[in-house]
């Protein structure tokens, strides 16, 4: 692996798997694409822009509709492809062993790659109670050198446990929403005994006025930072991996600009911020396709 895999802040830690893998402690979260070609020009020109300022963990999706996008970015960056994690999941329609092996198929056909680093599980989906043999399939296809490292997104700790007992593989990541407003504390220590690693989606709260709240500015003005950066931060000094969305290169590189430590105060005042979930998507009943 060349020295361009590892230009990241010094203050971005990094995490090993329960697989041996080791993963930056910050990814890049990929926008949605949209359908007409400017919107995807510009998912193309956000991505090769995030890899030039030493984003190393690329998060996509099938249901993103931008892998051909992420796929481009990443062949027309100065970093190789081995020095890149790449992570995708398998979304509800594909749950099962048959659907989550099309699934991805699809997946590296679009984004135009032997092998994915990370695969995830996007929704347990629970009613249809398909998971168990969508996980199957993802520990077959591991084995076949398909994916690097398997994993869930959105799973409980009932789900999670329930994976273990019957196929005898923990999942290596877990990413669930995760924000001041929602810090998941007792899945977190969850987590921590299963020795799965946390990824935080959405981990600006999106759509919500997080970053305006007093306590991140105040918090922010004493270390000469943004709101935004002290979120980050404190994702990091709870040992969680967040996976922050921008276009804009300036905030790109903010988000990158980790080196500052918040006070145990400023860690417990942000985690008394929690109000609960944004959106409402409780992954025992929330459906996605």
């Amino acid at each position: 692996m060349s020295d361009q895999a590892h230009q990241t802040a010094p203050s971005i830690p990094t995490h090993t798997l329960n697989d041996g893998t080791t993963l930056p402690g910050i990814g890049f979260g990929t926008l949605v694409r949209g359908d007409n070609k400017s919107e995807r020009g510009i998912m193309v020109r956000s991505l090769r822009s995030a890899i030039s300022r030493g984003y190393r963990l690329l998060d996509t999706a099938l249901s993103y509709g931008n892998e051909a996008e992420v796929g481009q970015a990443v062949r027309a960056s100065e970093v190789d492809r081995e020095d890149l994690l790449i992570t995708t999941k398998v979304p509800g329609r594909f749950h099962g062993y048959r659907g989550a092996k099309e699934s991805l198929r699809v997946s590296l056909e679009s984004l135009g790659f032997d092998y994915v680093d990370l695969a995830l599980i996007h929704w347990p989906l629970p009613r249809l109670d398909l998971y168990v043999d969508t996980w199957r399939a993802l520990i077959e296809m591991r084995e076949e050198g398909l994916i690097r490292s398997i994993g869930v997104s959105n799973f409980t700790a009932e789900h999670l446990r329930r994976l273990h007992e019957e196929t005898g593989v923990m999942p290596a990541v877990n990413q669930i929403e995760m924000h001041p407003y929602f810090p998941q504390a007792q899945l977190r220590a969850v987590h921590d005994q299963l020795g799965i690693v946390t990824q935080a989606w959405s981990p600006l709260g999106r759509a919500s006025t997080l970053r305006e709240e007093s306590v991140l500015t105040e918090i922010a003005d004493a270390h000469g930072v943004t709101p935004g950066q002290v979120v980050l931060r404190w994702h990091l000094q709870h040992g969680v991996i967040p996976l922050p969305a921008s276009s804009n290169p300036q905030r790109q590189h903010d988000n990158l600009s980790l080196d500052f430590d918040l006070t145990g105060d400023d860690m417990l005042r942000i985690d008394a911020l929690e109000q609960g979930r944004i959106w409402g998507q409780d992954p025992d009943v929330h459906e996605e396709y």
